[in-house]
């Protein structure tokens, strides 16, 4: 099948390259020009693991093209794609979905034939008729449906998602739409893997709804958490106490200083936003957004304590930027509040990230950027890790106590245990487990 899809940001050009990956002959539009001329030289303008690799396969093969022209592509093809960001609107909260309408409007005139014209991505509901509405007015003689095809792709772990999908949802109001999207995802279908088709708008719900609950978990474990520390329990315990029940799962029970991305925090809102125009708030949905916020925040409190309660004067060495590792993304990290709040309160901050310094460096300032983790903690007062990248699951314990000048390591995300510390001289403070008191060589 011909594909075009609108957009080369995260969701499009991964499910760009591996839509070409199965054989569909898939063409990435984009007006930045900067960006397409990277991509024609093999340059990838995001990191995901193994993306670059699958993108230059593609191309090789000739299934993979891109191009700033949408008029030949769009013309030719069977199904269009719209993957163009989302991001909340500011003041209310609500999704921007002026590119979206943007995107339409554009591709509205290069119709040619019956085209499947596809959201993907992540928009409230309504707006497939929206986009529905906008092409049918600029281009009264396409023969064109619309659908629902949300993503459920984790940074990180993208191409794995796209490919071993748990499920695929498809919200249409037209059989041909369906069939359509049917052929394009046949090598998943021959897997097995289940379809959910749907009208529209269930589809666009299906997306929210399900951050949504997500979002909830990871909310729920960090009260918890909260909990677990003025009781003397563990949350390690509890989340996998309660996780291995079946109807509640193990996955996005994590204590740790909230949950950031692309995703979780505009989609939380978005949804909040439709659910009180429509007269049904979602009381669950508000608390979740003031409880996420007030975890980031609260981080700071946690590391201004455990330094004794002042920072003034002091060095801190953050390990970890990225909202979640294995991604450069930076979009409503915990750094991104953490940092700030450290430096108002008299630090001075050294990072190190793997692959977010160079985003977190438009973000961040007056923050030292740091070679490795060890030259990062060199003579800090004290370390916090902040993302769980696997570079910071073997750090050499006896060497960051001999780094850290006042052996204060702050985890927030539990990545080492109490047991693996009693031989080292560190204080060390984690999330939601007893026994925080410093623990000195014999």
């Amino acid at each position: 099948m011909k594909v075009v899809m609108i957009g080369t940001g995260y969701v499009g050009l991964v499910s760009g390259a591996c839509f070409a990956d199965f054989g569909h002959q898939v063409t990435c539009i984009d007006l930045d020009e900067a960006k397409i001329a990277d991509l024609k030289a093999g340059r990838i303008p995001i990191f995901e693991p193994g993306l670059d690799n699958l993108v230059a396969a593609n191309v090789a093969a000739g299934r993979l093209a891109f191009d700033t022209d949408p008029g030949p592509a769009v013309a030719a093809a069977d199904i269009v794609f719209i993957a163009v960001g989302t991001p909340a609107r500011r003041g209310d909260g609500h999704a921007d979905l002026s590119y979206v309408h943007a995107a339409a409007e554009q591709l509205a005139g290069f119709i040619d034939g019956y085209t499947v014209i596809v959201n993907k991505s992540t928009v409230p509901v309504g707006t497939g008729d929206e986009v529905e509405a906008i092409i049918a007015k600029a281009n009264p003689d396409a023969d064109f449906d619309v659908a629902s095809n949300p993503e459920f792709l984790r940074e990180g772990a993208a191409i794995s998602d796209f490919k071993r999908p748990d499920r695929i949802v498809v919200g249409a109001h037209s059989q041909r739409a369906i069939e359509a999207l049917r052929q394009l995802y046949r090598p998943l279908y021959l897997n097995e893997t289940p379809m959910v088709v749907t009208a529209r708008r269930t589809a666009e719900l299906i997306k929210y709804a399900a951050n949504a609950f997500l979002a909830v978990k990871i909310s729920f474990i960090n009260e918890i958490a909260d909990l677990c520390e003025k009781v003397g329990a563990n949350v390690q315990e509890v989340s996998r106490g309660i996780g291995l029940d079946n109807r509640i799962g193990s996955k996005f029970l994590h204590a740790g200083p909230g949950y950031g991305g692309s995703c979780f925090p505009k989609d939380t809102l978005a949804l909040s936003r439709t659910a009180r125009e429509y007269g049904a708030p979602l009381s669950i949905v508000d608390t979740v957004i003031e409880s996420n916020d007030q975890r980031k925040a609260g981080m700071a409190v946690r590391i201004i304590e455990a330094c004794g309660g002042s920072l003034a004067g002091k060095t801190i060495a953050v390990l970890g930027l990225t909202f979640k590792p294995n991604t450069d993304d930076m979009r409503e990290s915990p750094a991104l509040k953490i940092v700030p709040a450290l430096q108002a309160a008299g630090a001075k901050v050294r990072a190190f990230d793997p692959e977010g310094m160079d985003e977190a460096a438009r973000l961040l300032d007056d923050v030292a950027f740091c070679g490795d983790p060890y030259e990062c903690m060199e003579g800090a007062n004290a370390a916090v890790i902040v993302t769980e990248w696997n570079q910071f699951r073997a750090l050499d314990l006896s060497r960051v106590a001999s780094v850290l000048a006042d052996r204060i390591l702050v985890d927030l995300r539990n990545i080492y245990s109490h047991d693996e510390l009693i031989d080292i001289d560190l204080t060390y403070h984690s999330i939601g487990r007893p026994h925080e008191a410093r623990i000195e060589v014999q």
